[in-house]
């Protein structure tokens, strides 16, 4: 399994290569113009030098090289060097010092780091749309289990029903449909996502919770819709194998034999969606952390987008690239972990 993992490790090296060019590409040959937010004051000559002090003046291949550079050498440097000068779990180790002031990668937007840019927004993401994830795949494993053993049933029937709800309706819909339902017409919860908000008590505690629960309904919706109709699918194809049927011959406890055998074996395809469900989610979140103004990676994204920054966008772009990889392989792993038969060494 551990040779497995090395190898697939090596070998996503030159997708996400390949992946991260494509990317690059795309965004040269998207319409726009970063300078064309300055104001019509400036004159041309001084466009044309911040033109160049941003890296338009230069070959694409130097462009991508230096990209290239910044975001698998400087930043990781830079990171390092806070993980054991600032961080809490490694700040007792000598600082490694290793960032020697190079260029690091700028966005074209706000003239800053745009790793910094990804820091800050990532634990907003991160606690909402984790939370999200969380929530809708803890509701939709009993769902779909249930719905399987008891299928045709109007616990199954009234499940479909809301499922094909959450898989029709698109957040953009969902989000300010909640917002005017328990926002606006009964005032139980805040309409808009108080990134700033600190919990320092109780009450602020309770607030935290009231501003996450519309954001999180929304995200949650359509992984309960996704994950448990997989279940139920994947449920219903073991029930009828000849194992259970010999498992029960056998005298076992019902719950034994459908909660260790069949549910063991149907965890097998559904795996695969949950993995692969995160890095979705987090694209998914791009409109939900808009409609509800969370300060996360889907609405620095949009942004950057409608301001051509390519940097930025090509970092957040790559990071969802990453994500995809990285939990294509966790599948793989966990495949090896509840079905004994596959054996990948």
């Amino acid at each position: 399994m551990i040779t497995f993992a090395i190898r697939r490790l090596i070998l996503s090296i030159p997708t996400l290569l390949f992946i991260s060019l494509v990317i690059f590409l795309l965004l040269q040959l998207a319409p726009g113009d970063p300078m064309a937010q300055v104001p019509l004051t400036v004159p041309p000559e001084v466009k044309e030098k911040m033109r160049i002090a941003l890296g338009l003046g230069e070959p694409l291949y130097v462009q991508y090289w230096k990209w290239m550079v910044q975001f698998f050498w400087v930043e990781p440097m830079v990171f390092i060097d806070w993980l054991t000068r600032d961080s809490t779990l490694l700040g007792w180790l000598p600082d490694t010092s290793l960032y020697d002031g190079r260029l690091r990668m700028l966005s074209w937007q706000t003239r800053g780091p745009v790793m910094d840019l990804v820091v800050q927004s990532m634990p907003q993401t991160i606690w909402v749309v984790g939370m999200a994830y969380v929530v809708g795949v803890l509701i939709a494993l009993p769902i779909g289990i249930y719905s399987a053993y008891r299928h045709y049933s109007v616990f199954d029937q009234t499940g479909t029903f809301i499922t094909m709800i959450g898989f029709s309706i698109p957040p953009f819909f969902t989000g300010p449909l909640l917002i005017v339902i328990f926002a606006v017409q009964l005032g139980w919860l805040p309409s808009n996502y108080n990134t700033v908000h600190e919990v320092t008590n109780w009450d602020t505690f309770v607030y935290q919770l009231k501003q996450m629960v519309l954001p999180v309904m929304v995200l949650a919706l359509q992984t309960t819709a996704q994950i448990s109709r997989y279940m139920r699918s994947a449920m219903l194809d073991n029930l009828g194998q000849d194992y259970v049927r010999t498992a029960r011959a056998k005298g076992l406890r019902e719950g034994v034999v459908v909660m260790v055998h069949v549910l063991r074996n149907s965890m097998i395809p559904v795996v695969t969606v949950i993995a692969l469900g995160i890095p979705a989610i987090f694209g998914g979140a791009i409109i939900t952390e808009n409609v509800f103004g969370v300060n996360g990676i889907g609405y620095q994204l949009l942004i950057a987008l409608f301001a051509n920054d390519i940097p930025t966008v090509m970092t957040l772009t790559f990071i969802f690239a990453i994500l995809i990889v990285l939990f294509n392989l966790i599948a793989d792993v966990l495949y090896g972990v509840l079905d004994p038969r596959i054996r990948y060494d």
